[in-house]
């Protein structure tokens, strides 16, 4: 962390990455009316199209064209209102020709200050951008922004974007629950609700603050961590049946058997070398079928989690803001390659404090659920994940709604482009 209090002018850059999320934009809020307020230091702000993959072409968006009304309409829509990108740029010995591309475009437009908005990858890049403009001798400061509902980022209490995700999981668990629970004495006795999580259980956990008591739903909870066990599993739901008539499932996409390997391995991977999973949802749903003889639901939440703008968390959105802002204050206090990072003071009510914390210690490392928060059994959480995890889906951000139409008045950016400067388009 270096700090330095010159009090430089320039242009700050804001970017998102990776998978978006229902909150994400309430950051991209908090970053731009918070750098208004210092228009004495930060001419302009400007954002990436489609994140680093924009500002590698130079594709970049001036904000100044946004009304306040419509930045602060940024804290209720969902998804990434200047588009997101999955690119991973590799160390600079082996891809240095997009790290001096990415100075040249922050040069050509008097960037200063570069806010990367995004999760454990994108910690990787803003930490690789900020170490190589400081070899470089270039007058840039490089600051973190958490995002992800993964909520796998180190040295966080939770990332924005996670509390909505894991609202939503709760919510949808219990409501799929009582339809099913109508259902089960003459039609389905089986419903299998698949949610994200590659490498870490956290939404799939948050889908067990559905029930409290072990004959409620979700009956059966699949992480990550915990190898899965055909025949165990199949037995656990002979028994739920048996005792209640019905059971619900959650399972993680990436659930593995005692191997390693995933349920739902495609055989394909992106380009941050994540492998490409197909649903371990309908994976779970056919063993049940085909095995137990029962009639068997399922639903794959996939974008429907991370997007869901409506069942949004109010301590979420708060904090999706409140980093947004922080990451400004820190770049203006000459900080480089930190991330805020959030500290729970108490959980009921929750409170929290931000502070400044070294990209180099987050970027590259993935915190998984704790052995304390699975129940003994493997198929549930203990009470100590329900004291982490209930505090973080209190209360409800509330949203325009259109009274003719009945939909969310959610925005539409005008995304003015910046004129180019640059002679040519990428790398």
């Amino acid at each position: 962390m270096v700090v330095e209090r010159a009090r430089k002018t320039g242009n700050l850059l804001y970017a998102q990455s990776g998978g978006v999320t229902a909150v994400i934009n309430a950051t991209a809020a908090g970053v731009i009316e918070t750098a208004r307020k210092h228009k004495s230091r930060i001419l302009k702000v400007y954002a990436g199209a489609d994140g680093i993959a924009g500002i590698l072409t130079e594709d970049l968006i001036d904000t100044s064209g946004e009304s306040d009304t419509a930045i602060r309409a940024l804290r209720h829509t969902p998804g990434g209102a200047f588009g997101s990108c999955r690119v991973k740029l590799k160390d600079p010995a082996s891809d240095e020709a997009r790290y001096r591309r990415f100075l040249e475009v922050c040069a050509a437009h008097d960037i200063r200050w570069f806010l990367y908005n995004g999760g454990n990858d994108s910690a990787d890049t803003a930490a690789k951008l900020a170490a190589y403009a400081a070899a470089q001798g270039a007058d840039l400061c490089c600051i973190g922004v958490p995002k992800t509902v993964d909520n796998d980022l180190a040295h966080t209490d939770f990332c924005p974007g996670f509390g909505s995700v894991a609202k939503y999981a709760a919510v949808s668990t219990l409501e799929a629950s009582l339809d099913v629970a109508s259902m089960a004495s003459t039609s389905t006795k089986v419903f299998v609700l698949e949610v994200m999580g590659r490498h870490a259980g956290w939404i799939a956990a948050a889908a067990g603050l559905a029930g409290k008591k072990p004959e409620e739903a979700p009956q059966v909870i699949l992480f990550p961590e915990v190898a899965f066990d055909p025949a165990r599993f199949l037995a656990r739901v002979r028994e739920v049946v048996a005792q209640v008539g019905w059971c619900t499932v959650v399972v993680s996409e990436g659930v593995r058997d005692a191997a390693g390997r995933f349920l739902a391995d495609q055989g394909q991977s992106d380009d941050f070398g994540h492998q490409q999973l197909g649903g371990a949802g309908p994976v779970i749903a056919a063993m049940v079928a085909r095995e137990l003889g029962l009639k068997v639901h399922y639903a794959i939440a996939d974008y429907l989690q991370r997007s869901a703008r409506h069942v949004a968390s109010a301590v979420d959105a708060e904090v999706a803001y409140k980093v947004g802002e922080a990451a400004v204050k820190y770049a203006l206090e000459g900080m480089n390659a930190v991330m805020p990072v959030v500290r729970r003071r108490s959980g009921r009510p929750y409170r929290y404090e931000l502070l400044p914390h070294p990209l180099a210690e987050i970027a590259g490392v993935e915190r998984k659920l704790p052995e304390g928060y699975i129940r003994e059994d493997g198929y549930g959480i203990t009470p100590a994940a329900r004291r982490y995890l209930e505090p973080l889906i209190v209360g409800e951000a509330p949203l325009p709604w259109d009274r003719v139409t009945g939909l969310p008045e959610y925005l539409r950016l005008k995304n003015r482009r910046v004129s180019k400067r640059l002679d040519r388009d990428d790398a």
